[in-house]
């Protein structure tokens, strides 16, 4: 008897515990139909809402205040071997320096010399999925920027060409003191017709006459929030043949703080050598060479001055194609 009270009360405590076990699954999937319903589009189903967000908790792998990321190609060894004897000399554990170049479908010679090259100095990012070309340059900017905001806690980006000489002490120096939100600081052009012809022929440009008003890409620096941006939106980006007109585009409804600075010298063509220059666009080997020695023995860029052509200040209060008056006066 004893027996089969004990038995009947087992049996009860397991309908019990298999009504709970029930009950707490039903509230489970409530709960996903409910977040499913109050977000609609998302398609993600709790489990893979959950995996989302370990992946954003997950501690990234670097720390800088400022990252300096240099467009390059798979060839151009001396290119980057002269940045780093010149403007990238001085280490700075507060800046980190990435030469990026796209991998995919390197010959195996040219991809094991990039690797030796990285062992070696450890400042290569690589990025398999990206074939360097001209034509992919604005998807190498998505790339190198998902990688940067996916593995890097930063503050700033310099974004630069592998023919840019910059003085990134007085770089930093300034982002020190600037607000470290909205910033997309450089030089800018407003009145930019579009290229019907050349390799920088925009045969999907329908949005107006001019291209928007973006940094040129010799040289800008943009806050991590408005990389972080580009990352979760790239899905829906529009693709230009030019990447610095395409992320001025992107940015173009943003609520950013464009800062137009006349000491980037980033345009086509140099505008000549200016004391007050900190990003110079266009340089070659010798000219780098030049700077960095005059740098180190008189603390000035240029061994003279020289004005080749002139500079303008952005005007932000007239329509873009009345924006740029180049006048003298200016660096």
């Amino acid at each position: 008897m004893n027996l089969l009270r004990l038995v009947c009360r087992h049996k009860t405590a397991l309908g019990i515990g298999s009504i709970s076990l029930f009950a707490v699954v039903l509230l489970y999937l409530a709960k996903c139909t409910s977040e499913t319903l109050k977000s609609p589009g998302s398609g993600l189903p709790c489990q893979a809402e959950k995996r989302n967000l370990q992946n954003t908790d997950k501690p990234k792998e670097h720390t800088a205040f400022l990252v300096v990321l240099i467009t390059t190609g798979p060839k151009y060894t001396e290119r980057r071997s002269i940045i780093r004897s010149t403007w990238l000399s001085k280490r700075d554990p507060d800046i980190l320096c990435r030469f990026v170049v796209g991998v995919s479908g390197l010959l195996q010679e040219d991809l094991q010399n990039l690797e030796l090259e990285n062992a070696r100095y450890h400042d290569l990012l690589l990025l398999p999925d990206l074939k360097d070309s001209y034509e992919n340059l604005t998807n190498k900017i998505v790339h190198m920027y998902s990688w940067l905001d996916l593995h890097v806690d930063f503050k700033f980006v310099l974004k630069a060409d592998d023919d840019t000489f910059a003085r990134l002490d007085v770089i930093k120096d300034e982002l020190q003191v600037k607000e470290s939100k909205k910033l997309y600081w450089g030089f800018f052009s407003g009145r930019g017709r579009v290229k019907s012809g050349g390799k920088w022929k925009e045969s999907t440009w329908v949005l107006c006459d001019y291209y928007l008003p973006y940094a040129l890409g010799g040289g800008y620096v943009l806050s991590a929030d408005l990389v972080h941006y580009v990352r979760i939106n790239k899905d829906f980006l529009k693709f230009w043949q030019n990447e610095d007109v395409s992320l001025g585009a992107w940015l173009a409804p943003v609520d950013v703080r464009r800062v137009h600075d006349p000491r980037f010298d980033t345009e086509y063509k140099s505008r000549g050598c200016n004391n007050k220059y900190i990003v110079t666009h266009k340089q070659s080997i010798e000219d780098m060479l030049e700077k960095h020695q005059t740098l180190t023995k008189d603390g000035k860029l240029c061994k003279e001055e020289v004005k080749l052509r002139l500079s303008y200040i952005y005007d932000w209060n007239v329509p873009p194609s009345q924006c740029c008056q180049r006048k003298d006066g200016v660096p």
